[in-house]
C-alpha cells in the first residue's frame, strides 16, 4: 500500500520557531476551540447552537489576540485544522475538528490557507507561538462502525489502511491501540499506525504542515490509542515539541510514556486538583501525596498542567464558589510544567458534559475586568517575571515545586522564589494562620515578602530563622520576596 504523499509546501509565510523542550516549558498556553472563540464579524451577541458550527474563524482570532496576550499567555493552541466530515450527525457537526476526512485540505469553516498563515505571522509578530492540535489515530465517518465508505478519506482511502472494526475494551492495552473510538452513530476508523507506509505518510505530512503554516508546537490527540514506538519518528519529522493526550490518572505510567514523548497532559494532577478544590469536605492528602508520587515517576516540568479542556466538565459546573475556582486556577498556573488555560475558564463558564463545555467565548464580551481574567493575568505576570530572572535549565522551570506546609484544608507549595498557599475552605470558610518554617520557606531571617494577589500587596517579614506566619483562605495567597520584584510591574515595582 504505497501512498503518494501530497506536498503541502506551497511556500511558508514565516519560519516556525523550533523551540526546545526547555523553551516550551517557559511558555504558558491558552487553548481555544477555533469555532467558538471569535467570529470574523466581531459579534458578541450571535447565538451559538452548541452542536453546530457557530462561526469562529482564524480572522476572528487574530482580531482578539490582545485579549489573550493581556492575560500573559505566550502561546495559543487551536483546534485541528484539517478538513472534517461534512453535514450533520446525531452529535452535530464536526465544529471541533476531530473527525478528519482529508488531511491534505483545511477545514474551510475556520478560514483559508492564507488566513491560517496570517494567524501564525500575527502571533510571531507578538513574540507568541502557535500550537496546533493533531490527530493521527483515526479518521471520522458519519455512520455505523462496519459500514464505512473508505473512499471518502484522503489519503487513506480503503479498508486496508485500518484495523478491523471492534469496540474498545479499556482494560486491555492492545484493544485500546487497535479498536475504534466512536460508536454506531459516528465511527472513528482506527488507522494501522504500525504500518511503515502510513508512518512515512504521516511523517511527510506533518513536516510539510509545520513548514507551510510555521507551526511551533503540537498538542496530540489520542496518544494512548497509538503504539508507543510511532511517536519518536513522528516527532522527529515534525521538528517541534509535542504535548500528548494520555487520558489516564495513574501516575505510574507517565515515566514510561516520557521515554517516547517528553510532553504529556498531566491528567493525574487534573484529577487530584479537581477532587480537592471542588469540595470543601475533601482533604489535601490525595493532592500532596499524588504530587510527591508523580515527581518520583516522571519529569513533571515537561507536563501540560490544566483543570479544564474541551473534553472535561468545567470546574465551575462542579462548584460555583469563586474562591475555590481561584485556588484551583492559581495552583495549576504555578505548578510544575506548562500551564494551559481553556477558553472561558477566565470568565467562569460552567458548562458540564460534552458538548456543553464548548460555549462561545464571544458571549462574555471578552471582559478583561472579570475577577478570574485579572487573577490569571497576575499569575502569569508572576511566572513570566520569575522565568525572565532565572536560567531555564537550572532555575524556575527545572526547579520542582514541593510542599513546605500542608494540613487538611491548605497546602503551601514553594517553587523558586515563589510560595503559593492554597486552600479549599471556600467562600464561606473561616480563615486561619499557618507557620511556614524557616527551613522550608527559603527566605532569609528578617527578609520582607510581599503578597502579590488581592491588590493590597501586604508585606510579611520573616522572623530571625526565615519562618513566615501566613493567613490562609478563602482566596489563594502568593508570596514573593520583595527584593526580587523589581521590574516585574507587580505591586508597583
Amino acid at each position: 500500500m504505497k501512498l503518494s504523499p501530497t506536498s503541502l509546501l506551497l511556500g511558508a509565510a514565516s519560519v516556525a520557531q523550533a523551540l526546545s523542550g526547555a523553551e516550551w516549558q517557559k511558555q504558558s498556553i491558552y487553548q481555544i476551540l477555533t469555532d467558538r472563540f471569535a467570529r470574523t464579524d466581531g459579534s458578541t451577541t450571535e447565538q451559538c447552537a452548541i452542536t453546530s458550527y457557530c462561526g469562529g474563524t482564524y480572522k476572528g482570532l487574530i482580531n482578539h489576540l490582545d485579549y489573550i496576550q493581556g492575560m500573559g499567555f505566550t502561546a495559543v493552541w487551536i483546534s485541528p485544522i484539517v478538513k472534517n466530515l461534512e453535514g450533520d450527525t446525531p452529535y452535530g457537526t464536526a465544529y471541533h475538528g476531530y473527525w478528519a476526512q482529508d488531511i491534505y485540505s483545511l477545514n474551510e469553516n475556520f478560514g483559508t490557507e492564507q488566513d491560517l498563515i496570517d494567524l501564525s505571522a500575527a502571533l510571531h509578530a507578538r513574540g507568541m507561538y502557535l500550537m496546533v492540535d493533531i490527530v493521527t489515530n483515526h479518521m471520522g465517518y458519519n455512520g455505523c462502525g462496519d459500514c464505512v465508505d473508505y473512499s471518502l478519506f484522503k489519503p487513506f482511502d480503503n479498508s486496508g489502511y485500518y484495523h478491523p472494526f471492534c469496540e474498545i475494551n479499556y482494560d486491555d492495552d492492545n484493544s485500546v491501540r487497535t479498536c475504534w473510538e466512536g460508536d454506531n452513530q459516528v465511527s472513528l476508523p482506527d488507522l494501522k499506525t504500525e504500518d511503515s507506509n502510513i508512518r512515512s505518510t504521516f511523517s511527510e505530512w506533518i513536516k510539510d504542515l509545520v513548514a507551510k503554516y510555521s507551526i511551533d508546537g503540537m498538542r496530540i490527540d489520542s496518544v494512548k490509542h497509538v503504539e508507543k514506538d510511532f511517536w519518536p519518528g513522528f516527532l522527529e519529522a515534525a521538528g517541534i515539541y509535542g504535548i500528548g493526550e494520555v487520558l489516564d490518572g495513574n501516575p505510574a505510567i507517565y515515566g514510561d510514556w516520557q521515554q517516547y514523548m517528553q510532553g504529556l497532559m498531566n491528567y493525574p494532577l487534573f484529577y487530584w486538583v479537581q477532587e480537592t478544590f471542588s469540595n470543601p469536605s475533601a482533604t489535601m492528602d490525595n493532592l500532596v501525596n499524588g504530587i510527591n508520587t508523580l515527581k518520583g515517576q516522571a519529569d513533571t516540568t515537561a507536563l501540560g498542567v490544566f483543570i479544564e479542556n474541551h473534553d472535561q466538565k468545567r470546574f465551575a459546573s462542579l462548584t460555583g464558589d469563586m474562591s475555590l475556582a481561584k485556588n484551583a486556577i492559581a495552583f495549576t498556573l504555578l505548578s510544575d510544567g506548562i500551564p494551559i488555560l481553556y477558553q472561558g475558564q477566565e470568565q467562569h463558564f460552567s458548562g458540564g458534559d460534552t458538548p456543553n463545555q464548548r460555549e462561545a467565548l464571544w458571549t462574555s464580551g471578552y471582559n478583561t475586568q472579570s475577577e478570574l481574567y485579572q487573577l490569571v493575568a497576575t499569575l502569569n505576570q508572576v511566572r513570566n517575571h520569575t522565568l525572565a530572572a532565572r536560567n531555564a535549565e537550572s532555575g524556575y522551570v527545572k526547579y520542582q515545586a514541593w510542599s513546605v506546609y500542608s494540613d487538611s484544608h491548605s497546602v503551601a507549595m514553594r517553587k523558586g522564589d515563589v510560595i503559593g498557599v492554597f486552600s479549599n475552605l471556600g467562600s464561606g470558610g473561616s480563615g486561619y494562620q499557618i507557620n511556614i518554617s524557616g527551613g522550608n520557606s527559603g527566605y532569609a531571617g528578617g527578609e520582607q515578602v510581599i503578597q502579590v494577589l488581592g491588590g493590597d500587596c501586604n508585606v510579611i517579614t520573616a522572623d530571625g530563622s526565615g519562618a513566615l506566619n501566613v493567613n490562609v483562605g478563602p482566596d489563594p495567597v502568593v508570596l514573593y520576596k520583595a527584593s526580587a520584584l523589581e521590574g516585574s510591574g507587580l505591586c508597583g515595582r
